[in-house]
């Protein structure tokens, strides 16, 4: 069997997925934990930014496709933010949960700590946003389910990223309105 047979099968034999069905944050909020070691860090002990965001993507697209039940794909790093070194011999934790659900796409909101296991002591090292799109067996984007909040904590998380993905759009609309402007 081909390397990629089992997952490709998986993928295509899975059953139909009911998009209607609404999922709340906490169905598929994930933490992923990992000790840094000598290959994740630079001369000076520091871990490598790239290693922190292989994590994040990965860690949220766990959540991405717990939520849509679909292989996703990384559509945009809306933001990522460095706070914080974290150092060889750190448990770094990458703590991620959905914040809004468009048709096809998944905003999942990132929050990356680092402990020093042997002090107890934990940083927030990191931020970010990750957009992804679910994708139907023949790796076209597909819809997913909605989000539905669980709480009135749930409902101010998703309010929060309607009011946040608004004011991107506008910004998105202005940016390209000068950007033709600047062409001529």
């Amino acid at each position: 069997m081909e390397l990629f047979d089992k997952a490709k099968e998986r993928a295509t034999s899975r059953p139909a997925i009911d998009s209607s069905q609404g999922h709340t944050i906490a169905y598929s909020r994930t933490t992923s934990s990992r000790l840094m070691g000598v290959l994740d860090a630079n001369a000076n002990g520091n871990v490598h930014g790239g290693v922190i965001m292989r994590m994040v993507d990965e860690a949220a697209a766990v959540v991405a496709i717990k939520h849509s039940h679909r292989n996703v794909v990384t559509a945009r790093v809306e933001r990522f933010d460095f706070l914080a070194p974290a150092y060889l011999g750190d448990v770094v934790s990458v703590h991620c949960e959905l914040q809004y659900v468009g048709r096809t796409s998944m905003e999942v909101g990132v929050r990356v700590t680092a402990e020093d296991p042997l002090t107890g002591e934990v940083r927030h090292v990191a931020s970010s946003r990750v957009i992804y799109v679910a994708l139907d067996e023949h790796g076209k984007p597909t819809p997913v389910p909605p989000l539905v909040p669980g709480d009135d904590e749930e409902r101010a998380i998703i309010e929060r990223a309607r009011l946040r993905r608004q004011r991107m759009q506008k910004l998105e609309e202005e940016l390209a309105k000068l950007e033709e402007g600047g062409s001529e």
